[in-house]
Formats: C-alpha cells, sequence, structure tokens
C-alpha cells in the first residue's frame, strides 16, 4: 500500500452528497493545505454537464481541495491532466497486464470499459484570498452502475480482474500519484512532460470517432490534442479544434 504524502490532508467520510459539494462547502474558510475528501458512498455524486455519478458501496469518491496559481483556464487544464494520469496509474496498480487508457476529455477506461471520471470546478476564494479549485474523482472499484442508456460500458476492477481494492487503499495511491504528477507539472519542462505522457495514453488516435456538440454531431478521424488540450478532428469539411464534447469511439 502506498504510503500517505507529505504535505496533504485527508477526511474520510462514509457518506455524502457529493465529494465535490463538500469541498465548495470547505472552500471558503480552506487556507491552503492541499484536503482531500472521500467517502464511501455518494448520494448526489455528479460527472460532466451535471450527468449523475453513481458511488455504490465499495467504490471511491475523492475529491482534492487545492489553491493554485494561474488563471483558472491553466489550473483546471492542468490538474486535469494530473488527475487523468494519476488515476490511470491507480486503476493500472490494482489491474495488472489489463488495457487502462484515457477517453477524452475526462474518463478513464479499464479493457475498453468505463472505470473511473473526473470532474475539476472552480470554486472561487479561500481564506486567505487565492483561489480554489475542486479535483474530483470517481473510481469503480467493486461494482459498476446499470449500463442502459450509456454510450460506454460501465465495468470495474472487480469485473476486471476479480478482486477490488479497499477504498483506504485505492485512496492512498491516487493521493501519491497526484503528488508525483503534480511535482512533475511543477518541474522545469513539465507541462510538456505531463501532455506528452496523458497523449500516450489516449484511446482513439488516428481512428474514426463522432463527437457530439450541443446541436451538432461531427464525424471524422481524431488527429491529436493541442497544448490547451483541444480535440483536433479531421471532417471532410476541415479541422475542427473542438473544446468539449462527448467522443463515440468507431470500430
Amino acid at each position: 500500500m502506498a504510503g500517505w504524502p507529505e504535505g496533504f490532508g485527508r477526511l474520510l467520510l462514509e457518506e455524502l452528497d457529493s465529494t465535490n459539494l463538500e469541498a465548495r462547502r470547505r472552500a471558503p474558510g480552506h487556507r491552503g493545505v492541499p484536503q482531500w475528501i472521500a467517502a464511501r458512498r455518494q448520494t448526489a455524486g455528479r460527472g460532466r454537464l451535471d450527468r449523475r455519478w453513481e458511488t455504490g458501496e465499495g467504490n471511491l469518491a475523492a475529491t482534492l481541495l487545492t489553491s493554485y496559481r494561474g488563471s483558472p483556464g491553466e489550473a483546471v487544464r492542468t490538474w486535469a491532466f494530473v488527475a487523468a494520469l494519476a488515476t490511470c496509474d491507480t486503476v493500472a496498480g490494482f489491474a495488472p497486464g489489463a488495457r487502462v487508457a484515457i477517453k477524452w476529455p475526462n474518463d478513464v477506461l479499464l479493457n475498453g470499459g468505463k472505470v473511473a471520471g473526473i470532474l475539476l470546478e472552480d470554486l472561487g476564494r479561500g481564506a486567505n484570498g487565492g483561489p480554489r479549485l475542486a479535483v474530483g474523482v470517481g473510481i469503480n472499484l467493486a461494482s459498476h452502475p446499470d449500463p442502459t442508456g450509456m454510450t460506454v460500458r460501465p465495468t470495474s476492477i472487480a469485473r476486471e480482474c476479480g478482486r477490488a481494492p479497499g477504498f483506504e487503499e485505492a485512496l492512498a495511491v491516487l493521493a501519491a500519484r497526484v503528488d508525483h504528477w503534480h511535482h512533475c507539472a511543477a518541474s522545469p519542462g513539465g507541462y510538456k512532460a505531463l501532455l506528452d505522457a496523458w497523449r500516450a495514453r489516449l484511446v482513439g488516435l488516428g481512428k474514426p470517432i463522432t463527437v457530439r456538440l450541443p446541436g451538432e454531431m461531427l464525424t471524422g478521424v481524431f488527429e491529436g490534442i493541442d497544448e490547451e488540450g483541444h480535440l483536433l478532428l479531421r471532417t471532410a469539411g476541415g479541422m475542427r479544434r473542438i473544446a468539449a464534447g462527448d467522443v463515440h469511439l468507431r470500430e
């Protein structure tokens, strides 16, 4: 089991509505020490675009409440890369030999099924006036939701590997890997190294995909990711640069 990284606080709870919501409630009084908030069960978890994120018994819901420097856009982008890489490492550590990949923009896949999601939210100012960010991660350790209506089948570590890691064990590994990648990002040339590592784990590069946007559906070839994390899609009408959308992988 990974040791708890130095300089990070942790709050472990049996049940919450949402770890991101709890981070938002605590943000005004937060004084800058990075704080993990984790719950064994969420009753109102959320994913991107306010979609429901189920956290059943034995799974992990965790949010890092942290401060940042620079613009909100830069912070969200960097922390999204950090969180995705750390989550991939965590899942891969408990699923040796399995296929672990990132599905743009914020999902982690295990053997092609969605095993984890990431939600980042700007929380305004903390007690010392500095900006705060919620870095939310949900990992299906022991179970997964009903696949009805989902475009990507859900899965869990237990389903793919036959054993679910413990809640606190998984949180410790996640926190340690977040610490690792955050240090990487902060080092000279670290952002490029972070982006290269993230790109290397992306699924679907060079292949045909469909991207659903509000009021529009695009098809084309997934050409890559630019420096800001935007998806580059080569369509019949030319190259499109997409900041957010739902990607559907095509065979």
